[in-house]
């Protein structure tokens, strides 16, 4: 009797990891050639900014429990119910897996940038995002276009994310809390360099997340500007020059940035929207799977056998990432009446 898991994300890893300890057989399915889903984009985590790579080991060690057999490099091309209830999924490498039940944990996408036309990413060169700047902070260095050090770095929230224009009214969680780690990371790489926060509304929804956000301000020296971003554009020096209202005191702001650092948001994955169309799962009206019910039945889709884990519902943080996949391998042990065991 196995499970198969689609997606070797943290939730994908974790839960194969319980149910493996459950003595279940897991086959785990990832698109690309190593486990870790976006995480392998990260340097630190909030709010302890423990590095990633921490949990990338503990994620690979995951997978590689003996009773968990994972497939790199492929994704599913067919996925057909058999008459006895299980899962048939074929692979674009040929192979076939067969299980008793699916757990789809294909994450999320982050936004694509350059549809938001206004704020020049891919247009102007010192418009970078938020996933780019934690490569460049797992580099230990930041320099413009031009090769000079930023004296002046500006931060856009909510790309992507609560925008009606891009039909995104979720928020996507931790673009504010990341924003404030960023900055903090910035601010030890650059001590003499002014950084600015644009936001709508500072979202401190974590343990230590408001603490972190307070140590930005006070010892840090981080500016938080309350007012959406209205214009972009750049000036012959490769700076670019923004415009925008200061909402809590009712003035315009003009300035240069030599950086600026765009917030964006989570979507529902490419993988997930194929996956609810193939299995036939209802989809919440911002394109995550919908769970069964939002309070007692989180893990559990409209299709009896196929369960859901992580950020392929909602966006979460790593946290709350990985309980909801150790909650879908309970639900997964309960479903195939395996008595769970106490590790």
């Amino acid at each position: 009797m196995s499970v198969i898991i689609i997606g070797a994300g943290a939730a994908g890893c974790e839960a194969a990891f319980r149910l493996a300890e459950a003595g279940i057989q897991v086959e785990v399915v990832e698109k690309e050639n190593q486990p870790g889903g976006n995480l392998n984009n990260w340097y630190q985590l909030f709010p302890d900014r423990k590095p990633a790579s921490l949990l990338r080991q503990r994620l690979q060690q995951c997978v590689s429990h003996p009773l968990v057999h994972l497939h790199t490099g492929t994704v599913p091309v067919k996925i057909q119910r058999t008459p006895q209830g299980s899962f048939n999924v074929n692979l674009d490498d040929g192979a076939l897996l067969e299980g008793k039940a699916l757990l789809v944990t294909t994450g999320f996408r982050t936004f694509d940038a350059t549809r938001k036309e206004e704020y020049g990413y891919g247009i102007y060169e010192n418009v970078i995002t938020s996933v780019e700047l934690e490569n460049y902070l797992a580099n230990g260095s930041l320099s413009t276009s031009t090769g000079k050090l930023p004296q002046r770095i500006g931060f856009i929230q909510c790309v992507g994310s609560r925008d009606e224009k891009m039909c995104n009214f979720h928020c996507s969680k931790v673009c504010c809390i990341t924003a404030v780690k960023q900055a903090i990371e910035l601010r030890e790489l650059f001590p003499d360099a002014e950084i600015l926060c644009f936001y709508m509304d500072m979202r401190m929804f974590g343990p230590g997340y408001e603490e972190m956000y307070r140590e930005a301000q006070e010892k840090y020296n981080i500016k938080f500007i309350r007012g959406r971003l209205s214009e972009a554009s750049e000036n012959q020096e490769k700076q670019v020059f923004v415009k925008c209202e200061d909402t809590l005191i009712g003035k315009p702001l003009r300035m240069t940035l030599d950086v600026m650092v765009l917030m964006v948001g989570m979507e529902s994955s490419d993988g997930s929207r194929w996956l609810a169309k193939e299995l036939g799962l209802n989809l919440a009206p911002n394109g995550f799977i919908q769970a069964s019910d939002p309070h007692y039945a989180t893990n559990l889709t409209n299709v009896e056998g196929v369960f859901i884990a992580g950020c392929v519902s909602s966006p979460m943080n790593l946290t709350d990432t990985l309980t909801d996949a150790r909650s879908a391998a309970l639900a997964i042990q309960e479903f195939l009446t395996i008595p769970i065991h106490n590790h």
